[in-house]
């Protein structure tokens, strides 16, 4: 996959499209940081890595660091999914605080009632 995003970012980035694509790589979720007795690991809700690049946001910069295993956050709030949410949204021009949809009789949004934009990632 290295080579692949690798070679696609670049191909981006020398069409002049990088700037004004974003791209996004996630999971559903992370993976334990030991394996269960030689026959993988299991599924880790605690922690699993997003990353951007294009589409304005700074390049090199790390939020949200896990704690010396990747297995919880290292601080206690967090990053959250939201957070992410908020940020694509945020890049893509909507305000996520502003987009709800009417759904069982109540006003939702994508980001519930969470996500904060991640402002240490624009560029």
């Amino acid at each position: 996959m290295a080579h692949g995003i690798s070679a696609f970012l670049q191909d981006l980035e020398r069409t002049g499209l990088l700037d004004d694509t974003l791209v996004l790589w996630t999971t559903e979720f992370g993976r334990m940081p030991s394996s269960q007795g030689g026959k993988g690991r299991d599924h880790n809700p605690h922690c699993f890595t997003n990353w951007m690049a294009g589409g304005g946001i700074k390049g090199g910069v790390t939020i949200g660091p896990s704690d010396e295993f990747g297995f919880k956050p290292a601080d206690r709030k967090g990053t959250q999914v939201y957070d992410v949410h908020a940020t694509v949204l945020h890049q893509l021009g909507i305000d996520h605080t502003a987009l709800t949809v009417r759904h069982n009789g109540a006003d939702r949004r994508l980001t519930d009632v969470h996500g904060h934009l991640l402002q240490d990632l624009l560029a």
